[in-house]
């Protein structure tokens, strides 16, 4: 078993303090979701986790089975086993799909795949996914849709098999077919060495892929956790109920997280 721990995590963006203590712990075998109201720090979360440049650790820990994530870059994490699915998966021409999930396996391995055996994994995964065949010859996300968009972070995620995914509204911009495609993926990942944090607005989701533990993120705090009946209480009431905890509800639009943004120092 491996342990995900997040301990009084506080993180700023410009001068402005999103997460304000934080605390979370996630064990392989286990799916958490986070639900809150917009502009509260669901993103954030699952994006410091991961080492996006834009968000700045004032205080806190994030320790996977001990070490310190946050002395690790981004490939360190990714390597130790961390994976961010994103909500806006951006388009990268120039790179096809199969070289980009190919180095991006060998990463992580102490010896590359065999071209046979990656050929036959990935066309393995787009037919389960129902994923176009000509996908791995195409520029990664270019031209796709959003729904594709979304299958290819699940298919990155299958080949990759992370310790721990961070899944940012993967079902965002999902038909119903997608959705259910996109859901069975993650639920054949589910194992003891297999752990998930998911943020998602909405009861579907989690209707098709039945999270073990679910939080209420407001004001960059956990404020409750309980079990699927925290979801179904979301589901018929909103969150004007937190407002007898003692919290404001704020609801602010929150902006894409631009991948370019990470090859940028100082940012």
């Amino acid at each position: 078993m491996s342990t995900l721990k997040i301990e009084n995590l506080h993180v700023e963006v410009g001068e402005k303090e999103i997460l304000k203590g934080l605390n979370l712990e996630i064990n392989t075998g286990e799916v958490h979701a986070i639900m809150g109201p917009n502009g509260n720090g669901k993103s954030t979360l699952l994006s410091t986790i991961m080492g996006h440049p834009k968000y700045t650790v004032t205080q806190g820990k994030i320790t996977l089975d001990g070490q310190d994530v946050l002395a690790m870059s981004v490939d360190e994490r990714a390597r130790a086993g961390l994976f961010l699915g994103m909500q806006y998966p951006q388009e990268i021409p120039g790179i096809t799909n199969s070289d980009f999930l190919r180095a991006a396996i060998n990463a992580k391995r102490d010896e590359p795949i065999s071209l046979f055996k990656f050929i036959r994994t990935l066309d393995k995964n787009i037919e389960e996914l129902g994923m176009d065949e000509n996908l791995a010859h195409r520029y990664l996300n270019e031209g796709f849709s959003g729904g594709e968009k979304k299958r290819n972070e699940i298919l990155q995620m299958k080949l990759l098999q992370p310790r721990f995914a961070l899944l940012d509204e993967i079902d965002s911009g999902l038909d119903v077919d997608a959705l259910r495609v996109v859901a069975g993926a993650i639920n054949s990942m589910r194992s003891d060495e297999f752990g998930c944090i998911m943020v998602s607005h909405y009861e579907r989701m989690f209707e098709l892929v039945k999270p073990t533990h679910v939080h209420v993120l407001v004001q960059g705090q956990i404020v409750m956790s309980g079990g699927y009946e925290l979801v179904e209480k979301i589901d018929q009431e909103g969150y004007e109920w937190v407002k007898e905890l003692g919290y404001d509800i704020e609801q602010n639009e929150r902006q894409p997280i631009i991948l370019e943004a990470c090859g940028k120092k100082g940012q």
